[in-house]
Protein backbone atom coordinates (compact mmCIF):
# COMPACT_ATOMS: atom_id res chain seq x y z
CA UNK A 1 0.00 0.00 0.00
CA UNK A 2 1.48 3.38 -1.16
CA UNK A 3 2.28 5.58 2.13
CA UNK A 4 0.32 8.62 0.10
CA UNK A 5 -2.72 9.10 -1.41
CA UNK A 6 -4.79 11.85 -4.20
CA UNK A 7 -8.18 12.69 -2.52
CA UNK A 8 -8.55 14.89 -5.44
CA UNK A 9 -7.51 14.76 -9.18
CA UNK A 10 -4.24 16.70 -9.46
CA UNK A 11 -4.58 19.66 -11.22
CA UNK A 12 -3.47 20.44 -15.02
CA UNK A 13 -1.60 23.49 -14.09
CA UNK A 14 1.92 24.45 -12.83
CA UNK A 15 0.13 27.06 -10.80
CA UNK A 16 -2.96 26.25 -9.80
CA UNK A 17 -5.40 29.07 -8.39
CA UNK A 18 -8.64 28.27 -6.48
CA UNK A 19 -12.02 29.14 -8.57
CA UNK A 20 -12.93 31.68 -6.04
CA UNK A 21 -9.97 33.96 -7.07
CA UNK A 22 -10.59 34.47 -10.26
CA UNK A 23 -13.01 37.77 -10.00
CA UNK A 24 -10.74 38.92 -7.85
CA UNK A 25 -7.82 38.45 -10.24
CA UNK A 26 -9.51 39.53 -13.31
CA UNK A 27 -10.90 42.82 -11.00
CA UNK A 28 -7.41 43.67 -10.32
CA UNK A 29 -5.48 42.83 -13.78
CA UNK A 30 -8.41 45.19 -15.43
CA UNK A 31 -7.84 48.29 -13.51
CA UNK A 32 -3.65 47.21 -14.03
CA UNK A 33 -4.51 47.23 -17.71
CA UNK A 34 -7.18 50.97 -17.39
CA UNK A 35 -4.29 52.61 -15.84
CA UNK A 36 -1.33 51.54 -17.96
CA UNK A 37 -3.25 52.73 -21.16
CA UNK A 38 -4.15 55.89 -19.11
CA UNK A 39 -0.29 56.30 -18.78
CA UNK A 40 -0.32 56.55 -14.91
CA UNK A 41 2.72 54.87 -14.06
CA UNK A 42 2.33 54.64 -10.68
CA UNK A 43 -0.81 53.47 -9.67
CA UNK A 44 -0.58 50.31 -12.77
CA UNK A 45 2.25 49.08 -10.86
CA UNK A 46 0.84 49.37 -7.98
CA UNK A 47 -2.34 47.11 -9.86
CA UNK A 48 0.32 44.74 -11.07
CA UNK A 49 1.75 43.74 -8.01
CA UNK A 50 -1.79 43.85 -5.72
CA UNK A 51 -2.42 41.00 -9.07
CA UNK A 52 0.32 39.67 -7.89
CA UNK A 53 -0.34 38.78 -4.54
CA UNK A 54 -3.84 38.06 -5.13
CA UNK A 55 -3.38 35.48 -7.53
CA UNK A 56 -0.25 33.91 -5.11
CA UNK A 57 -2.96 34.42 -2.26
CA UNK A 58 -5.63 32.51 -4.14
CA UNK A 59 -2.84 29.38 -4.90
CA UNK A 60 -4.37 26.19 -4.41
CA UNK A 61 -1.28 23.32 -4.68
CA UNK A 62 -2.19 19.53 -5.11
CA UNK A 63 -0.93 17.77 -1.79
CA UNK A 64 -0.10 14.35 -1.44
CA UNK A 65 -2.14 12.83 1.61
CA UNK A 66 -0.60 10.39 4.43
CA UNK A 67 -2.20 6.90 4.30
CA UNK A 68 -2.15 6.16 7.34
CA UNK A 69 -5.54 4.51 8.82
CA UNK A 70 -5.38 6.60 12.51
CA UNK A 71 -3.77 9.95 11.27
CA UNK A 72 -5.96 13.11 11.54
CA UNK A 73 -4.51 15.68 8.73
CA UNK A 74 -4.42 19.15 9.16
CA UNK A 75 -7.63 20.66 7.84
CA UNK A 76 -5.77 24.42 6.89
CA UNK A 77 -2.13 25.63 6.72
CA UNK A 78 -0.75 28.01 9.43
CA UNK A 79 0.15 28.15 12.79
CA UNK A 80 -1.16 25.90 15.22
CA UNK A 81 -2.44 29.08 17.81
CA UNK A 82 -4.36 26.61 20.67
CA UNK A 83 -4.48 22.61 21.62
CA UNK A 84 -6.42 22.14 24.95
CA UNK A 85 -9.35 20.06 26.75
CA UNK A 86 -12.72 21.99 26.59
CA UNK A 87 -16.86 21.71 26.78
CA UNK A 88 -17.37 21.26 23.09
CA UNK A 89 -20.69 23.47 23.45
CA UNK A 90 -22.47 23.31 20.18
CA UNK A 91 -19.48 21.66 18.28
CA UNK A 92 -19.14 18.69 20.22
CA UNK A 93 -20.95 16.70 22.96
CA UNK A 94 -19.18 16.80 26.16
CA UNK A 95 -15.50 17.20 26.73
CA UNK A 96 -13.03 17.13 23.89
CA UNK A 97 -9.59 18.22 22.54
CA UNK A 98 -9.92 21.82 20.77
CA UNK A 99 -7.22 22.20 18.26
CA UNK A 100 -6.90 25.88 16.20
CA UNK A 101 -4.91 26.92 13.62
CA UNK A 102 -4.68 30.43 12.29
CA UNK A 103 -3.85 31.43 8.67
CA UNK A 104 -2.03 34.54 7.75
CA UNK A 105 -2.61 36.50 4.28
CA UNK A 106 0.51 34.98 3.36
CA UNK A 107 -0.70 30.80 4.03
CA UNK A 108 -2.55 28.67 1.69
CA UNK A 109 -6.14 29.12 2.69
CA UNK A 110 -8.18 26.25 0.98
CA UNK A 111 -9.78 24.09 3.39
CA UNK A 112 -9.35 20.10 3.71
CA UNK A 113 -10.71 17.59 5.30
CA UNK A 114 -9.22 16.15 8.56
CA UNK A 115 -10.53 12.68 8.57
CA UNK A 116 -12.94 10.66 6.29
CA UNK A 117 -16.66 10.13 7.59
CA UNK A 118 -19.71 11.02 6.63
CA UNK A 119 -20.91 14.78 6.84
CA UNK A 120 -23.87 14.73 9.22
CA UNK A 121 -24.26 18.46 9.27
CA UNK A 122 -23.20 21.97 8.28
CA UNK A 123 -24.08 24.92 10.59
CA UNK A 124 -23.29 28.51 9.03
CA UNK A 125 -23.35 31.45 11.85
CA UNK A 126 -23.34 35.27 11.42
CA UNK A 127 -20.62 37.06 13.16
CA UNK A 128 -18.26 39.79 13.79
CA UNK A 129 -14.99 40.30 12.35
CA UNK A 130 -11.99 40.32 15.05
CA UNK A 131 -8.94 39.07 14.89
CA UNK A 132 -9.01 35.50 14.38
CA UNK A 133 -5.91 34.73 16.34
CA UNK A 134 -8.14 36.33 19.35
CA UNK A 135 -9.80 33.61 21.75
CA UNK A 136 -13.14 35.04 21.02
CA UNK A 137 -13.13 34.44 17.74
CA UNK A 138 -13.95 31.14 17.94
CA UNK A 139 -17.59 32.37 19.63
CA UNK A 140 -17.67 36.00 18.18
CA UNK A 141 -16.71 35.97 14.47
CA UNK A 142 -19.01 33.92 11.55
CA UNK A 143 -18.27 30.77 11.43
CA UNK A 144 -19.08 27.61 9.41
CA UNK A 145 -19.37 24.16 11.28
CA UNK A 146 -18.56 21.03 9.29
CA UNK A 147 -19.77 18.02 11.57
CA UNK A 148 -18.25 14.72 10.13
CA UNK A 149 -19.23 11.62 11.71
CA UNK A 150 -16.28 8.64 11.02
CA UNK A 151 -16.29 5.25 9.96
CA UNK A 152 -16.00 4.11 13.64
CA UNK A 153 -18.91 6.87 14.96
CA UNK A 154 -16.31 8.92 15.86
CA UNK A 155 -18.01 12.55 15.84
CA UNK A 156 -15.03 15.58 14.59
CA UNK A 157 -16.22 19.03 13.95
CA UNK A 158 -14.27 21.33 11.47
CA UNK A 159 -15.11 25.30 11.87
CA UNK A 160 -13.88 27.97 9.39
CA UNK A 161 -14.02 31.12 11.08
CA UNK A 162 -13.46 34.92 9.28
CA UNK A 163 -10.88 37.20 10.61
CA UNK A 164 -10.52 40.95 11.07
CA UNK A 165 -9.90 40.94 6.85
CA UNK A 166 -11.77 38.02 5.82
CA UNK A 167 -14.83 38.10 4.40
CA UNK A 168 -16.11 35.10 3.16
CA UNK A 169 -16.26 31.62 3.86
CA UNK A 170 -16.76 29.27 1.19
CA UNK A 171 -17.88 25.77 1.66
CA UNK A 172 -18.88 23.34 -0.80
CA UNK A 173 -19.59 19.87 0.63
CA UNK A 174 -23.27 19.09 2.12
CA UNK A 175 -25.05 17.17 4.87
CA UNK A 176 -25.07 13.42 3.87
CA UNK A 177 -21.88 13.78 1.86
CA UNK A 178 -18.83 11.21 2.26
CA UNK A 179 -15.56 12.91 2.13
CA UNK A 180 -12.40 11.26 2.10
CA UNK A 181 -9.47 12.26 4.11
CA UNK A 182 -7.27 15.85 2.41
CA UNK A 183 -10.47 16.32 0.25
CA UNK A 184 -10.79 19.91 -0.62
CA UNK A 185 -14.16 21.26 0.95
CA UNK A 186 -13.49 25.12 0.82
CA UNK A 187 -11.77 28.10 2.00
CA UNK A 188 -11.68 31.27 4.04
CA UNK A 189 -10.71 34.62 2.18
CA UNK A 190 -7.72 37.01 3.09
CA UNK A 191 -6.93 35.83 6.52
CA UNK A 192 -8.91 33.59 9.03
CA UNK A 193 -8.69 30.48 11.84
CA UNK A 194 -9.64 27.11 11.50
CA UNK A 195 -11.05 25.39 14.62
CA UNK A 196 -10.64 21.16 15.38
CA UNK A 197 -13.07 19.91 17.82
CA UNK A 198 -12.02 15.73 18.33
CA UNK A 199 -12.74 13.29 20.96
CA UNK A 200 -10.67 13.13 23.75
CA UNK A 201 -8.93 10.06 22.45
CA UNK A 202 -7.22 12.12 20.14
CA UNK A 203 -3.68 11.53 20.36
CA UNK A 204 -1.15 14.83 19.36
CA UNK A 205 1.70 14.66 17.81
CA UNK A 206 1.43 18.40 17.38
CA UNK A 207 1.97 21.73 19.46
CA UNK A 208 1.00 25.13 19.95
CA UNK A 209 3.78 27.43 17.71
CA UNK A 210 4.15 24.13 15.24
CA UNK A 211 3.65 25.11 11.39
CA UNK A 212 1.21 22.76 9.65
CA UNK A 213 0.12 22.33 5.91
CA UNK A 214 -3.48 21.26 5.26
CA UNK A 215 -3.92 17.58 4.15
CA UNK A 216 -0.43 16.69 4.39
CA UNK A 217 1.01 17.51 7.93
CA UNK A 218 -0.37 14.65 10.60
CA UNK A 219 -2.08 16.34 13.94
CA UNK A 220 -1.55 13.13 16.00
CA UNK A 221 -3.87 9.86 15.33
CA UNK A 222 -7.58 8.58 16.84
CA UNK A 223 -6.62 5.16 17.74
Amino acid sequence: MSDYSWPDRPNETAFPVAKPGYPFIFAAAFATAVFALLGIVALALLGLLTTVFIVYFFRDPDRAVPSLAAAVVAPADGKVIGLETVDGGAYFDGECRKLSIFMSVFNVHVNRIPFEGVVRKVDYHPGKFVAANRDKASSDNERNALFIETQSGRPITVVQIAGLVARRIICRVAEGDAVAKGQRFGMICFGSRVDLYLPLEFDASVAVGDTVQSGTTILGELP
